[in-house]
């Protein structure tokens, strides 16, 4: 990316992260007034799926990483006019899905309707859908296409997607990431969750569309870069004659559960611990810890 590329964007234009409302997915959009847009303003912008309308989040203060390949032009901030037709196809899109869902069930296909939406500026409805495996819609589109008598689109979405366009609470109490802190689905594995010390029930650690969490991985790298201060867990250290082995290591509490020998468990404070260079091994000295 080049430099002048980037400066020419903040000299001559606002940028603008809108999230779009009915996907919940975000993106980087100029609008080139000097007329402030405000936050939560309703805004009309192009889509992957067509002309649309978004939710203005707020204007960017540090644009040094913007492509500005990536970036698309407000086309305008939303009159009456837009509010009204809005309001109109919200209304119409419940109508839709259970013509849909009905139509779906006479086909006998095995796929779940998620969500269906008009476009503000375009003849054309969008279905969202989930399936396990892919399905052959042709006929169901036909059938769509003489009910409704516009374009149809049939969007096929995983189980994560479904949750950022339908939102919902999670495990916490608050509003699922996906559809409220960020659109961009990262992998999260299980490994995220045993660097974290946290349980491994996939109960406790799943949101509602059945994957683990994705918040599992906003702490990860701060537990991955702490934990290098600390012995492994399951690691033996000898201390004189007895051997004691590591079984937890608490990044939060800066502490160490350590198990002598006898079956004795002693939480050792970090300080303790220290790394030898030249052994390339860990030690610890207990003798204050144990004499007191």
């Amino acid at each position: 990316m080049e430099p002048t590329a980037v400066e020419d964007i903040e000299t001559k234009d606002t940028l603008y992260r809108v999230k779009i409302t009915h996907s919940s997915e975000t993106g980087i959009f100029r609008f080139s007034p000097k007329k402030r847009i405000e936050h939560r303003k309703i805004v009309i912008v192009p889509t992957k799926y067509g002309v649309d309308h978004g939710v203005v989040l707020g204007p960017l203060h540090n644009c040094q990483h913007i492509d500005p390949n990536n970036v698309q032009e407000i086309i305008r901030i939303a009159g009456e006019d837009d509010i009204r037709k809005i309001n109109a196809n919200t209304e119409k899109e419940d109508r839709a899905l259970k013509i849909c869902r009905e139509k779906v069930e006479n086909h006998g296909l095995d796929m779940q309707l998620v969500s269906a939406h008009y476009l503000v500026e375009e003849p054309k409805v969008l279905f969202f859908f989930t399936a396990e495996q892919r399905v052959d819609f042709r006929a169901l589109v036909k059938d769509l296409v003489s009910e409704f008598k516009m374009r149809i689109e049939l969007r096929q979405i995983g189980v994560r997607d479904e949750s950022r366009v339908l939102g919902g609470l999670g495990v916490c109490g608050r509003y699922l990431c996906c559809n409220k802190v960020t659109d961009k689905l990262k992998p999260v594995s299980i490994k995220m969750a045993k660097e974290q010390n946290l349980s491994l029930n996939s109960m406790k650690i799943s949101g509602p569309c059945g994957r683990l969490l994705c918040c599992l991985s906003y702490e990860y790298d701060f537990y991955c870069e702490e934990k290098k201060q600390y012995p492994n867990a399951g690691s033996r250290l000898s201390v004189g004659k007895e051997i004691y082995k590591v079984t937890e290591v608490n990044i939060l509490s800066k502490s160490v559960k350590l198990l002598g020998g006898d079956g004795q468990l002693i939480d050792v404070p970090s300080h303790y611990f220290s790394f030898n260079e030249e052994s390339r091994r860990w030690t610890v000295d207990l003798k204050d810890l144990i004499s007191s």
